[in-house]
């Protein structure tokens, strides 16, 4: 039985997490961390992410931050549900490259529409910011649609990590002001997704 413990909020990049530890058929408890009253700010979850920030999974190890981590931690914790390609070097390498990009790129740009203040102190930096995200997520999945999805999923016909990945930040697109029909492959693969008994599961929380 293993001993873990993923500190989570709704529509966040944590659910990516959530996913992966069910396709894995992992045990684990959820610990959900209510934004509303900023309780990712509360001393008694800095204790836990000193960084204020979800997802935090804390293993029989220590505690472990930052999505591309631990979507590889679940694979490499239970490589028998083959959410990565722990076999291919190469592919591996272009799963981690489509979860990098997700992470360092299009989460980023969506931040820059809620949480400027994050870059920049200047009023008028942050509107500037919000009014240019929509672009730069039409644009980063521009990429996406036409680069980085190669076949039914992202490494073809073969279901990884990454897929899970982007079907979280895929989930941004409508709150963002960004129809995801403008991205057709994009919004198959989200359909696909939304098939999955185990994304059904981890929905509800």
């Amino acid at each position: 039985m293993s001993d873990l413990t993923l500190y989570l909020a709704p529509g966040t990049c944590a659910m990516a997490v959530r996913i992966a530890l069910v396709e894995a058929g992992a045990p684990h408890r959820l610990k959900l961390v209510d934004f509303s009253v900023a309780e990712q700010s509360s001393p008694a979850y800095l204790a836990i992410n000193p960084k204020g920030r979800v997802p935090a999974l804390v293993t029989e190890r220590g505690v472990l931050t930052e999505t591309p981590a631990l979507l590889l931690y679940v694979a490499q914790r239970f490589p028998a549900a083959g959410l990565a390609p722990l076999d291919d070097p190469f592919l591996l390498a272009r799963m981690q490259e489509v979860n990098s990009f997700l992470a360092s790129t299009v989460h980023v740009s969506h931040a820059h529409g809620r949480r400027g203040s994050r870059w920049a102190d200047d009023e008028q930096a942050i509107k500037a910011m919000q009014a240019k995200m929509p672009q730069n997520m039409r644009d980063g999945f521009a990429e996406i649609e036409h680069h980085y999805l190669a076949g039914p999923w992202v490494l073809g016909d073969r279901f990884s990590l990454a897929d899970i990945y982007l079907y979280v930040v895929a989930s941004w697109l409508k709150s963002d002001g960004v129809p995801i029909d403008e991205f057709p492959k994009v919004a198959a693969h989200t359909a696909r997704m939304l098939a999955r008994p185990a994304v059904q599961q981890a929905l509800i929380i």
